[in-house]
């Protein structure tokens, strides 16, 4: 089967459109994330090698290398999304005619709830590292491309926000709530500055326009 990350973006968004339960919001969390890091990477491109940039030709050369770890991460989480959710509709399928079979298929949906709130949750991480980097490459970057550095924190803010929204859907199914407290604990952490983050790198690029 062709990984998602192969196709088109095309089929990518009909799949995403159609009655199929994957690919869905948690995969759309990703690309954003990974579209973001790409932007990032784009203006490190069309910035090294410039001689007009050459007092930061050694940083954005760093932020790429960087930009292009969180691209590939977030470009795997795509995949992982869908085959977290996967299992998990494997579970809810698991027999229960039995008192046996209940409490079996109960634990594996639990343990399987688990990998699903910790998948978005490395997502909504990997975002907030975009969206971080998306300020070095608006301050240092290029000028003329500026506004894809912009794009770039948008981009990674969508992500990081939707990614929690699926965390929070499956740390509330969750029985084991020291787990899913300690869970949201670490997503509160991670937006905790995003908010403000993603304005002020927002506003940084519209001052350059």
């Amino acid at each position: 089967m062709t990984e998602i990350k192969d196709k088109s973006i095309e089929v990518f968004l009909d799949e995403l459109a159609s009655k199929a339960a994957t690919p869905g919001g948690g995969s759309a969390a990703a690309l954003m994330g990974a579209q973001g890091a790409a932007l990032v990477s784009m203006v490190c491109n069309l910035t090294i090698g410039k001689p007009k940039y050459s007092a930061v030709e050694e940083d954005m050369k760093d932020l790429l290398t960087r930009s292009e770890d969180l691209r590939t991460e977030l470009l795997a989480m795509i995949k992982a999304d869908v085959d977290v959710f996967n299992k998990l509709m494997d579970c809810y399928g698991l027999a229960k005619a039995t008192d046996e079979q209940k409490a079996a298929r109960s634990t594996q949906i639990q343990t399987v709830l688990k990998e699903a709130t910790l998948v978005p949750l490395a997502c909504a991480k990997s975002c907030f590292d975009v969206l971080l980097l998306s300020k070095e490459a608006a301050e240092k970057g290029n000028v003329n491309v500026v506004s894809d550095a912009g794009v770039a924190v948008m981009s990674a803010y969508a992500g990081l926000k939707s990614a929690a929204l699926n965390v929070y859907i499956n740390a509330g199914s969750l029985k084991d709530r020291e787990f899913a407290e300690e869970q949201l604990t670490n997503l509160k952490q991670v937006l905790a500055s995003a908010d403000i983050n993603a304005e002020e790198i927002y506003q940084l690029v519209e001052r350059k326009l």
